[in-house]
């Protein structure tokens, strides 16, 4: 019996040595025995990886290379920012996304790869122990030394997709070439392609998300995990700072920068930006607070919506109460109102309602917060105009509305006067929000797939940034599974360095 549990015992130790979690990895290790060990190293600082590898190849019937990875199901996109370091021994060492059906050297595999001489390929291995065969098992793109590599899985179609700093993801290609199972192993690879030297990369921004199809009803199938992050908006680079199985949206940068305001389950809550725990902010008897939410421009109130039973449209009233938390006032009696903004000098606010005694379509009001009526300021017939925001000059209110076709950015002088629409892309940009220092516009493109009256949960989004004014062209900042409830509200950091946002992660919660 003594042997016997001391097998049993060296057995149990030998399984947890075998693991070797790195950051958001369960574990990484060498494919393929090569000749040159690799390691990946976790910054927890900066959230970034360091990648470090040989191998002879990731090609032919065997594969060798350095592989940090997760086990995963279903459909889900992998995304990251790369980076080699130094110049390389062999033009052909890579780095990007692996999904593979095992650890085995010969398993099944799809691999987004980007080169060390700029070349950009989509190749894998059809079945365990195939030949990889050169031009049958792989795509190629004119586009070269990508920094940026997503690959996705969905259903049993792969799709790489590529882009540098600032450019929206474009296509390599798809296939449903390779017949992987649901349980599959993903994560970042590095292979110097040469068995003699070791190769050098960085990773960052790297996200595992799991998806929903399109057709996924937020409101209705079950909710995601949320995430708050932090962009900065100059370099692109992201961190983490919360993450929660259930729903929460909406950052608000306090004034002090130190902390976040966000809703979840109809309450607001309070967040130190470098984490821990959250903190509920007194909202009074308002308990059904939604994801608008404002702070005054001079930090002393906060803005609420929140919705009031047996009132029309959902019955979503605009509130406001002191930043340190208390009774809520009342500000609008109809319903439904959504807020999105304050008056420079904290005397209205602006939000989008409808009012079908007017029309059936939602427009943009202003209303001053301790009496008055309202006063409206958009005047469509259909459609929609939404998330009204004044430029920290006061000398604007920044807009997006369906006036023009696709949900477009507008601007307007605060009586109404002079709109000017400022975007015209093939998107549906929602939420403009003005930095601080009144130089540019942090934004939300949702793809023309979406309805351009919509800003559902769980789509492909994109947050964009431009110049206030609207010349120049809008660029990425950062590509994230979200959208209702990512950047509803204003959500800049004071020095104007940063934006706060939600993404979303399965599994599903019902």
């Amino acid at each position: 019996m003594k042997k016997i549990l001391t097998l049993a015992f060296t057995f149990t130790i030998t399984m947890v040595i075998a693991q070797n979690p790195v950051g958001i990895f369960a574990d990484h290790k060498d494919i393929g025995n090569p000749k040159l060990k690799g390691d990946v190293v976790y910054n927890a600082a900066d959230q970034s990886y360091q990648l470090k590898a040989g191998g002879y190849n990731i090609w032919f019937g065997r594969d060798e290379f350095h592989y940090a990875f997760n086990k995963l199901k279903g459909d889900f996109i992998l995304t990251a920012n790369f980076k080699l370091i130094g110049k390389g021994a062999d033009p052909h060492r890579k780095y990007g996304w692996m999904i593979r059906a095992g650890e085995e050297d010969n398993a099944a595999h799809m691999t987004a790869t980007v080169h060390g001489d700029g070349l950009v390929a989509m190749q894998w291995r059809r079945m365990k122990g195939a030949y990889m065969r050169d031009p049958q098992d792989e795509l190629f793109t004119k586009k070269k030394a990508c920094e940026i590599v997503q690959l996705e899985r969905s259903g049993k179609i792969f799709i790489m997709r590529v882009a540098n700093a600032g450019e929206p993801l474009q296509e390599v290609g798809r296939t449903d070439a390779v017949d992987m199972p649901d349980e599959v192993l993903g994560g970042i690879i590095l292979c110097s392609h040469n068995a003699d030297v070791t190769e050098e990369a960085i990773a960052w921004n790297v996200r595992q998300e799991l998806i929903v199809p399109d057709t996924y009803n937020g409101y209705q199938d079950g909710i995601l995990g949320s995430k708050l992050e932090i962009v900065n908006v100059f370099d692109g680079k992201r961190k983490i700072i919360h993450e929660d199985k259930g729903r929460f949206e909406a950052p608000n940068w306090m004034k002090d920068g130190k902390s976040l305001l966000f809703n979840k389950d109809g309450l607001i809550w309070q967040l130190p930006v470098e984490g821990g725990t959250p903190v509920q902010l007194n909202t009074g008897n308002a308990k059904r607070n939604n994801n608008d939410h404002v702070i005054s421009f001079d930090g002393k109130w906060l803005a609420i919506s929140s919705h009031r039973d047996g009132m029309p449209g959902g019955g979503s009233t605009i509130y406001y109460l002191p930043i340190t938390g208390g009774e809520p006032t009342l500000v609008t009696d109809s319903t439904p109102s959504y807020l999105h903004g304050w008056s420079v000098n904290g005397k209205e606010i602006v939000y989008t309602a409808q009012r079908t005694s007017k029309s059936q379509a939602y427009n943009i009001y202003k209303k001053p917060i301790n009496g008055g009526a309202e006063t409206p300021l958009t005047f469509l017939e259909k459609g929609l105009a939404d998330g009204p925001e004044y430029s920290p000059d006061g000398k604007y209110i920044y807009f997006n509305s369906t006036a023009s076709g696709n949900m477009q950015l507008w601007r307007m002088k605060p009586d109404g006067s002079e709109q000017t629409q400022l975007t015209f892309d093939e998107y549906n940009n929602w939420f403009a929000h003005i930095s601080p220092d009144n130089k540019w516009i942090a934004f939300l493109s949702f793809p023309n797939t979406v309805d351009a009256g919509d800003h559902p949960f769980y789509k492909r989004v994109m947050l964009r940034l431009m110049p206030v004014n609207g010349t120049g062209a809008p660029k990425v900042i950062a590509y994230l599974f979200g959208g209702q409830g990512t950047i509803n509200t204003p959500s800049w950091s004071p020095d104007s360095k940063y934006i706060a946002f939600v993404s979303n992660t399965g599994p599903v919660n019902k």
